[in-house]
């Protein structure tokens, strides 16, 4: 896409500090550094988001996983823990549509970075959860 900035960097029009690179996937710096050694990975292909993957584009992507977080963790041996993330759409932080997944160190609580995730166990009993669940397996079935 002539548009896009991870196109762009991906064809080398934007310069990028590179991590990781091989056919399917690139692997560089993000330019905002959360933490330090904040990464993304994107596949080279240009997908929006996760809806846009096919199995193959998305076992070459997502098998990267593993081999780039052990990277920043042997790199900051510092760091606590690892979150791994990806958006997928405006109101779920998605700033880029280019698929892309963020890997973000974590040294402490206090790191400026978080993440939020509402407790609304009151809201749900097994009933309702098998509700949902049915509603999602019957897509998986049909897919």
């Amino acid at each position: 896409m002539d548009d896009c900035i991870f196109c762009k960097i991906i064809k080398g029009d934007i310069p990028s500090v590179k991590v990781y690179e091989d056919a399917d996937v690139l692997a560089f710096l993000d330019i905002s550094q959360a933490t330090p050694g904040h990464t993304l990975l994107v596949p080279k292909q240009h997908v929006a988001d996760i809806f846009a993957y096919d199995a193959d584009l998305a076992n070459r992507v997502f098998s990267k996983v593993p081999l780039i977080a052990r990277g920043i963790k042997a790199a900051f041996p510092e760091m606590k823990g690892l979150n791994i993330c990806n958006n997928n759409g405006e109101v779920a932080y998605q700033s880029v549509f280019h698929s892309h997944i963020h890997f973000i160190p974590r040294y402490s609580q206090q790191d400026d970075f978080s993440i939020h995730f509402g407790n609304h166990t009151d809201q749900y009993d097994s009933e309702a959860l098998e509700a949902i669940a049915g509603k999602i397996r019957a897509q998986l079935e049909e897919n």
